[in-house]
């Protein structure tokens, strides 16, 4: 039948099995990954837009290569082209599985930082080294790979949606609700992330919401000298610090009402991992109470990323008149995100510090994510990771957003969505010397191959169950 002829081969069946199959792909998946990740495609302000352009037709062309004959593209108002493209599933009982990746990438940096150009790919021990060569590239390769194992015949329907400017963000974020139709699927494979450490098979549940709040204070109409008005003068500056003190409790954990918070039951890293991870030194305690999967991922994390007020290098011996603040709360994955932001304004607006009130100002606020990981697509995902890196799968989460994933949701609400990929937490991702792991890289693409057979068969059995 047509439908086995799409299935991977069996071991002991004559033909190679799909590890073998994988491992004969991956001398051209690292070839075709470090093309395209010699290629600077930044999406962001000031930077051509000619080489995002460039990495959109060799992707492309990768795709055709592996067999999708249906391409299309999505242009949406100041945003880079979103590639999709779809292969019919085999049986009319076959699910079908959306792809999701991007092939623009975060800035470089200082490149005097870089041990190697950034858009040079190079070989180091175990892995190669360039810009976006992690996120998200070589998890397009993984995708592109998967088709290739199957000869672009897999054993379920595909729809491919790889966006070119997720990293600055665009209106594409919001804009599968909008068309359902074209994100219609049984499951997606959102491969934006990896294992939580190299080796252990890793699947993210749940995302982090992320809100903002900007907090000013204007106190005096200028400067005025310290010596002759401070002390009876209000200082913009004590009146905003005082404020921002409040917002913490003596063990550093969040101290604003209404912020959802619950123990993590998942894996998390150790404290030892978490210290290199975050460039903590030893001797310098980490803040907040409770497991680290709490304080990171259940639990709320209120950071000031900003300041406006005098430089030290130019403070004059003046009161400061005005200060501002920018505050970036993230929040629990299943916590409203605009009731975490009311939250955050009603604590600072009851606050007058020294009797002056605080401007409060809410500006961004975006929705966490967590999965539902009982259905036939995590059950399956689960199966496919457990073969491709020989280790139980884990659960994780990520502090980090993808706003993608919320319309996504939102768009089609019964599928499954799977976040796991070719990186790993020691990746450097958006740092100096970004890298991927070849065994990692080849542990993702046997686990997407794996997945598609696996999840197929299971439709199959269901389907047969059926009354």
């Amino acid at each position: 039948m047509n439908q086995e002829t799409n299935d991977p081969p069996a071991r002991g069946s004559g033909a190679p099995a799909l590890e073998d199959t994988v491992d004969a792909l991956m001398d051209g998946v690292c070839a075709d990954l470090k093309r395209l990740a010699a290629i600077p495609s930044i999406a962001f302000p000031g930077f051509s837009p000619e080489p995002v352009l460039q990495a959109r037709d060799l992707v492309v062309a990768l795709l055709r290569d592996a067999g999708v004959a249906d391409i299309g593209e999505l242009n949406l108002p100041h945003t880079a082209p979103v590639i999709t493209g779809s292969v019919p599933p085999p049986t009319p009982d076959a699910p079908t599985v959306l792809l999701y990746g991007h092939y623009d990438v975060q800035p470089p940096g200082d490149e005097r930082l870089w041990s190697s150009p950034p858009f040079e790919p190079t070989d180091i021990e175990g892995g190669i080294r360039a810009r976006g060569i992690a996120d998200d590239k070589a998890n397009l390769l993984v995708h592109i790979g998967a088709l290739r194992a199957y000869r672009g015949r897999p054993p379920v329907g595909i729809r491919i949606v790889f966006e070119g400017q997720e990293e600055y963000g665009s209106a594409f974020e919001d804009y599968p609700p909008s068309e359902p139709g074209l994100f219609a699927c049984d499951a997606m494979i959102i491969a934006d992330t990896g294992s939580i450490r190299p080796g252990t098979p890793t699947l993210t549940t749940a995302l982090r919401g992320s809100v903002v709040v900007h907090v000013e204070v204007r106190t005096l109409d200028a400067a005025v000298h310290s010596g002759e008005y401070g002390g009876a003068a209000p200082d913009a500056l004590l009146v905003l610090l005082k404020a921002l003190a409040t917002l913490h409790d003596v063990h550093g954990d969040v101290a604003v009402e209404g912020l959802r918070r619950e123990p993590w039951h998942g894996t998390t890293f150790t404290d030892d991992e978490f210290r290199e991870l975050a460039g903590v030194p030893h001797g310098t305690p980490l803040i907040g109470s409770g497991g680290l999967g709490e304080r990171l991922w259940s639990g709320p994390a209120l950071t000031v990323t900003g300041l406006d007020a005098p430089s030290v290098e130019r403070g004059a011996s003046a009161v400061v008149p005005y200060a501002r603040a920018k505050l970036n709360l993230r929040i629990h994955p299943r916590q409203d995100p605009h009731q975490a932001q009311t939250a955050l304004v009603r604590h600072l607006t009851r606050l007058r510090p020294y009797g002056i009130p605080l401007t409060v100002t809410p500006t961004d606020a975006g929705p966490g994510y967590e999965a539902a990981t009982d259905g036939p697509a995590y059950r399956a995902a689960r199966t496919a990771l457990r073969r491709a890196w020989g280790a139980e799968p884990v659960h994780t989460a990520t502090g980090g957003s993808i706003p993608l994933v919320n319309g996504l949701a939102r768009a089609v609400p019964d599928a499954e969505i799977l976040l796991f990929g070719a990186e790993d937490n020691l990746c450097n991702l958006h740092a100096p010397d970004e890298r991927v792991l070849l065994s990692e890289l080849r542990a993702a693409l046997l686990a997407e191959a794996a997945f598609f057979a696996e999840y197929a068969a299971t439709h199959r059995a269901g389907a047969g169950s059926a009354p």
